[in-house]
């Protein structure tokens, strides 16, 4: 099966705000776009990949995310997370009704293609399905396949809510590139240590974080 990933970013002057304590104000907002450039690349190169779509309304983010071959869906509706990727996924399905779509967290810097592939693989034997974050409180994908709603609940306590929604839990292992979403300077810590992408470890090493 072939997914449409959609991957959902705000305004980047107001991203990662639990950084504080990591990267100044002036920074967070690069240390987000860089992020999001190797979560889309590393999604990009997944194999049960069929594209990518990133919701925001961020030109600069735009623009970058464009150049790696992501498809750009204005936030239109303006309510929130679970509003953006509700109607994220109806644009990218009215060219492709059918198709699988699931949602993804912008900040997972150490994602693995390989890895993406095995949880997607494994969300295709169910109408709905998750991912838990490595917290084990919220979500990292959330995963409809075809002919099936996406119905996202992300916010507090996601992963609750996605499994009172009806939506199966992944239990895999050996996928901690696709868990680990980073909102913590504690989280960053655990994603370098993983390995992140080139445009985060840039970063890290102007933030001088010991492990990148």
């Amino acid at each position: 099966m072939q997914w449409t990933l959609v991957i959902p970013l705000k305004p980047l002057a107001r991203a990662k705000s639990r950084l504080a304590d990591t990267a100044a104000d002036g920074l967070r907002p690069g240390l987000a776009l860089a992020f999001a450039q190797d979560t889309v690349a590393a999604a990009a190169a997944c194999p049960a990949v069929r594209d990518v779509a990133v919701v925001t309304d961020d030109a600069l983010a735009g623009r970058e995310l464009a150049a790696l071959g992501a498809r750009i869906v204005r936030d239109e509706p303006g309510g929130g997370l679970n509003a953006a990727l509700e109607h994220a996924a109806a644009a990218v399905r009215s060219s492709r009704p059918d198709g699988a779509v699931a949602a993804l967290n912008a900040d997972l810097p150490a994602l693995r293609p390989e890895e993406l592939a095995r949880v997607l693989d494994a969300a295709a034997e169910f109408p709905r399905a998750f991912l838990p974050d490595a917290a084990e409180i919220g979500t990292t994908l959330l995963a409809a396949g075809p002919g099936r709603e996406l119905r996202p609940a992300f916010g507090v306590d996601s992963r609750a809510r996605h499994r009172a929604s009806g939506a199966v839990e992944l239990g895999l292992t050996g996928v901690d590139s696709v868990r680990q979403d980073v909102d913590t300077g504690a989280d960053l810590r655990t994603a370098l240590a993983l390995g992140v992408g080139p445009r985060t470890a840039a970063m890290a090493a102007r933030l001088l974080i010991p492990g990148q």
